[in-house]
């Protein structure tokens, strides 16, 4: 008989799984590409003559590890969760099966599948987090084609199907074989809030308004607006669409009141004390949200409740943490948070395989209902594309920004399966007029920076092979569809196909091996950051500063900002499950 896996065992040994899972993956999955020659053309920063570099995040990442100066910082590689011979891509196989067969034959979105134990916010949130976590750049020139069979509608005046290569690794020799491809970081490795402050000085100071520690919002509560894109002007403002400009919006005025909040209790502090101060806060704040908030709400599993908070508070959790302070050095009675920094195996580096795993487009519907807050009634409903782009700040100038809260609160995601994908992003005609299927460049990115597939990839993190497609899912139809697609060939079946194609452990939102994953990267982007580990104190963010950060919720920041909320959040524990409507 087959031994029980981990998420169908009490709750105390499925926490003692988890924490083995997290120890092996510690040695087994952290690989550095930091030192692939020639990594003396890398980035190599210079301190600030101020000092200022050591006790407030520099806008580059540079300065996080003090000893490595340029760890995490913009401009260097992705590391890999998967041994470097492993890393290579299969060139020969790009398009091996079609990506744009695949999106059409098992991603297609036949009829939305609802996550029901979650609210749309959670697909806005997670885009928002994304943004600040990794961007690849595109290669100026070169183009992949993806062949189009004689029975595809995709449009003429767009063909042939092209995507933009990743950018090459300027640092790397070219022709160099002795490593795998390496990919540069367009954004800091740092959960540093770079999605609404930005990644450099210039950047920076164009969002400050330089009085007070503030940065600039209008008369009309709405961020600035650049006129040449028509898109709010922010750290980061690609893809966007409302459900972005909402969230930006809310930690903008955030570190508004936090400037406002320290002002009060340090009269004497200028525009730079305050800034700093309430973006290292409001940072932060951000990422307890998605430790113990977000994420407890897609995986809710009563393990992954107990060990998310973990995470932040350790075992004995908040209570004991608000009175007792860190017992010991350990991460696990007391959290990471405040422990020693640790990197364990590997330079800290966010990860291709983090990338990969992260893929989660299904979450987004085509089409939104937007309704009022004070009386329930229909305001519109804009598909897609009317609600992003260059086009969402008609949607924010005509819906109060309590309403358009509102309407994600009560609607539901998609859910991360085959055949849930957006089918506006298999046809996504941007602003500047290039084509896209999502889905199909979802696929070849994987395949072109060497991710392995699904099979190999489950091996490399201790999940162990499947022999049949049965085995990946036990919707019959599905495992038919692939392999149909895969030429009966299980190692071929991608990564993201056999994720989305798994059964899921009860109350999760993805699969268990994106999870594995997770459960390596989403404690190490703490324990690596000398700001949540050895620097997380009062010294470096005031106690006022720590107190905001324990004290506060995404409920909270929301009804801080939007008081009318209250209403739909009655009853309510997680701002990321399902609002309460009102009556109309």
């Amino acid at each position: 008989m087959s031994k029980q896996p981990w998420h169908r065992l009490p709750t105390l040994c499925a926490l003692l799984k988890l924490n083995e899972f997290r120890q092996a993956l510690r040695q087994k999955n952290l690989h550095d590409t930091s030192q692939i020659p020639d990594s003396e053309k890398l980035p190599h920063p210079t301190p600030d003559p101020s000092g200022r570099h050591l006790t407030t995040r520099t806008f580059d990442g540079s300065f996080n590890d003090l000893k490595h100066p340029e760890m995490g910082m913009l401009g260097t590689r992705f590391g890999r969760n998967v041994p470097l011979p492993d890393a290579y891509p299969d060139r020969d196989r790009l398009m091996t099966p079609n990506p744009r067969v695949i999106s059409r034959t098992l991603m297609t979105r036949d009829q939305f599948i609802p996550a029901t134990t979650l609210n749309l916010l959670a697909a806005s949130w997670i885009q928002f987090q994304n943004h600040d976590w990794f961007d690849h750049a595109k290669h100026p020139s070169k183009k992949f084609e993806i062949p189009l069979t004689p029975e595809d509608p995709w449009p003429a005046e767009h063909r042939p199907m092209t995507v933009a290569q990743t950018d090459e690794d300027a640092s790397r020799s070219p022709g160099d074989q002795s490593a795998p491809p390496t990919y540069i970081s367009k954004s800091t490795h740092w959960w540093d809030g770079s999605q609404i402050y930005g990644n450099d000085l210039n950047s920076a100071d164009q969002l400050r308004s330089h009085i007070d520690g503030k940065l600039t919002i209008g008369a009309d509560g709405l961020l600035p607006l650049d006129e040449a894109t028509g898109l709010d002007q922010t750290g980061f403002n690609q893809n966007w669409w409302f459900g972005l400009a909402v969230l930006h919006n809310l930690f903008v005025r955030e570190h508004n009141h936090l400037c406002d909040q320290l002002k009060r209790q340090y009269p004497d502090w200028q525009d730079e004390d305050l800034y700093h101060h309430a973006r290292l806060i409001n940072a932060a704040l951000m990422a307890k949200i998605h430790t113990v908030e977000w994420t407890p709400g897609i995986l809710s599993h009563p393990a992954l409740q107990i060990a998310m908070n973990a995470n932040w508070y350790g075992l004995l959790g908040k209570q004991v943490k608000r009175w007792f302070g860190r017992i010991g050095n350990g991460e696990l009675l007391s959290g990471i948070i405040g422990s020693p920094t640790d990197h364990h195996t590997a330079p800290y580096y966010l990860t291709e395989e983090f990338v990969s795993v992260y893929r989660l487009h299904p979450l987004i519907p085509d089409e939104f209902n937007l309704y009022g807050l004070e009386n329930g009634k229909l305001i519109m409903q804009p598909d897609f594309f009317q609600a992003s782009g260059k086009r969402t700040r008609a949607i924010m100038a005509a819906v109060p920004l309590s309403d358009l809260f509102y309407s994600l609160g009560i609607a539901h995601p998609g859910a991360i399966t085959l055949h849930n994908y957006p089918r506006f992003l298999q046809q996504l005609i941007k602003d500047d007029g290039e084509a896209l299927d999502l889905a199909a460049i979802d696929i070849l990115r994987d395949r072109e920076r060497g991710v392995p597939r699904y099979n190999r990839f489950r091996e490399l993190i201790g999940r162990g092979r499947v022999k049949t497609f049965e085995e990946i899912t036990s919707n019959a139809v599905w495992a038919e569809e692939m392999r149909q697609v895969y030429n009966h060939d299980i190692d071929s079946v991608d990564l993201m196909v056999g994720m989305f194609a798994e059964d899921l452990p009860k109350g999760f939102g993805f699969s268990d091996t994106a999870f594995r994953v997770f459960i390596l990267m989403a404690s190490r982007r703490l324990k690596s950051d000398r700001f949540f580990t050895k620097d997380y104190r009062a010294e470096v963010y005031t106690q006022f500063g720590l107190k905001w950060i324990d004290n506060n919720s995404m409920l909270t920041v929301l009804q801080r900002h939007f008081p009318n909320l209250k209403s739909a959040h009655k009853n309510l524990k997680n701002a990321f499950a399902p609002w309460r409507r009102v009556s109309g």
